[in-house]
Formats: structure tokens, sequence, C-alpha cells
């Protein structure tokens, strides 16, 4: 095999390892549980403002990573 050839072999290897659905759910996950603990908070408005774009933001980022290979 060429150099070219490896090196494109080992920047697939790279993003499937770094596009896995699993760890990319955790996140999307932990974004939405931040984004109801901010909407519960009684001590700052400024939480409880951005609450909702946290929670879409969340939300939107599972549906994408909902389409990543296992």
């Amino acid at each position: 095999m060429s150099a070219t050839a490896d090196s494109s072999k080992a920047r697939t290897s790279l993003r499937r390892r770094f596009f896995r659905r699993g760890p990319w759910e955790n996140v999307a996950t932990g974004i939405i549980g931040l984004g109801v603990i901010m909407l519960c908070q009684p001590f700052l408005i400024a939480l409880y403002s951005y609450s909702f774009v946290t929670i879409l933001t969340g939300t939107v980022l599972y549906t994408i990573v909902t389409k990543f290979r296992d």
C-alpha cells in the first residue's frame, strides 16, 4: 500500500472512532439534563432564561447523533 492509502485509512479509522454513537448520546443527554436543572433552579434568572435553548440544543444534538453508527 502507498503512504497516501495508509494515511487515508488512518483518518477514516480516527473519524469512525470519534463519531461513535454511545459517547455522543451521553453528551446530548447530559446537555438536556443540564437544561432541565437550569429550568428548575430558583436562584438565577439568567440560567432560567437560557434553559429552553439548552434543552433544544441537546434535543437537536441527540436527533443528529442517533444517525451515527454504533
